[in-house]
């Protein structure tokens, strides 16, 4: 017959079992068993020089795209929404003929939905589709059977006709009119204003003629490489920037303060992101028990891997500078072995008031 103390102290350690593996422990043993179901879909990866060469060597070279880069605009062509300013040397009437103080839309011709403007004397002219040196000859050669010797000069004083169009993370999203001078890439974006807060740098697409292009904008973006200054943009495209709250990498574990990180560039290495949360916990963290989880949301298409770095390698330092983290990683470092007796400690003194208590009522039942 089991005594009420003995039967005290069993409940205790009972209620107590899960003490002997307290706090979080990845149990990367278990990740490599053969005889495990799992084991065909979790892979363990040693962070190793030989590892990051192989990465190295296998990573693709970021590139524009040629049919971008081999697009030259050509010289403005004028089109419906245009408005010009039509100048006649020595002849204000055909030049502001609503009077030199009114302001100068007043003074100027709108091109309509048809391509076409009235002029004095010449009457309707076709200019949409043209250029404006083609303009100038036209109304040049008209004006001729009324005008001695006509001198005109055409400005445009607001460009309609031809737009590109920006959305997602920019302040000045919406859309930018292309005038006569060319419209570059990243003319375009310096006028939008990037939001460097929450942008995907590495998301930008270009989307022209039906087709999309992928512009890695912190990747081409290098003094190296100037090609991305030679992308210009014509009437019709299409940017989108991401926002970058779908991208983060999460520290978990013992870390000085675990959260979750926004990718703001196309990379962010491992000692980045252990900076960026103030490190390793030098009391509790166990240097060998660093962890980067990957691919755990794609278990279903491919198997997951967690790669594994000694912190306490002379060229940890080195190997996790190289190694760069990806969208949705999981950084987790585990704890050191007198971290685990602590807390196993920690979690034993409930159960000395537990087994006192037992002690008591046996005390109690024997002087009964």
């Amino acid at each position: 017959m089991i005594r009420p103390l003995s039967l005290a102290i069993v409940s205790a350690l009972a209620l107590q079992g899960c003490m002997f593996s307290p706090g979080q422990n990845l149990e990367t043993g278990r990740l490599v068993q053969a005889d495990s179901a799992e084991s065909n879909r979790i892979q363990l990866v040693q962070i190793t020089p030989k590892l990051l060469t192989v990465e190295a060597a296998t990573q693709q070279q970021r590139s524009i795209p040629q049919e971008l880069l081999g697009y030259q605009p050509e010289s403005y062509r004028i089109g419906a929404g245009d408005l010009l300013y039509i100048t006649v040397w020595d002849h204000p009437e055909l030049t502001s003929p609503a009077g030199q103080q009114q302001q100068l839309d007043a003074n100027g011709r709108l091109v309509r939905p048809d391509g076409t403007l009235f002029y004095p004397y010449i009457g309707q002219i076709h200019v949409g589709g043209r250029t404006i040196e083609e303009v100038r000859g036209n109304i040049t050669s008209a004006l001729a059977a009324y005008v001695e010797q006509p001198q005109v000069d055409i400005a445009v004083m607001r460009y309609g006709s031809q737009r590109i169009v920006l959305n997602g993370a920019f302040l000045k999203a919406g859309p930018q009119a292309i005038t006569a001078t060319p419209l570059s890439l990243m003319e375009a974006i310096g006028t939008a204003e990037l939001d460097t807060t929450n942008a995907d740098l590495s998301g930008l697409t270009l989307k022209r003629d039906g087709k999309v292009f992928s512009l890695n904008l912190d990747a081409l973006n290098t003094a190296q490489d100037t090609d991305l200054y030679s992308v210009y943009l014509k009437d019709g495209d299409r940017l989108y920037l991401p926002y970058n709250d779908r991208k983060k990498v999460y520290l978990m574990g013992e870390v000085n303060a675990p959260r979750a990180l926004t990718f703001k560039t196309r990379e962010m290495n491992l000692a980045d992101a252990l900076g960026s949360v103030g490190g390793l916990n030098q009391t509790t963290a166990n240097g060998k028990a660093v962890y980067v989880i990957r691919g755990v949301e794609n278990l279903e298409q491919e198997p997951a891997k967690v790669f594994q770095l000694d912190a306490n390698s002379p060229t940890a330092f080195i190997l996790a500078q190289q190694f760069q983290l990806q969208p949705q990683d999981v950084v987790y470092v585990g704890p050191a072995g007198v971290t685990r007796w602590n807390r196993l400690i920690s979690q034993l003194v409930p159960s000395a008031g537990i087994l006192g208590t037992g002690s008591s009522i046996q005390h109690n039942l024997n002087t009964n």
